[in-house]
């Protein structure tokens, strides 16, 4: 029985077979560099109080479901992609 994979799944597979994944000298030290990155990415020691329509309020918490997030925590999400650069505008 031939096992289907979705996109992601099949790209991996084609990345890890032109050999381009490589195994991490000093895994343990690379786990903690990587749980320290998180660990200050994650950290909320601010708050924020902002005034926002209800209809935007509730496209957000709907989005959030759909991510598998707190309403909270996915606005977080979105500001934290804004201010590195790392968010990507959808196209419709």
């Amino acid at each position: 029985m031939k096992t289907k994979l979705t996109k992601e799944e099949q790209e991996i597979l084609e990345s890890y077979e032109r050999g381009e994944w490589v195994p991490v000298k000093n895994l343990s030290k690379r786990k903690a560099e990587l749980m320290g990155y998180a660990r200050n990415t994650l950290k909320k020691d601010k708050r924020l109080n902002i005034r926002i329509s209800e209809r935007d309020l509730t496209e957000l918490q709907k989005k959030a479901v759909g991510e598998g997030l707190p309403y909270q925590t996915y606005v977080s999400s979105i500001i934290h992609k804004f201010v590195s650069g790392k968010l990507i505008e959808a196209k419709n």
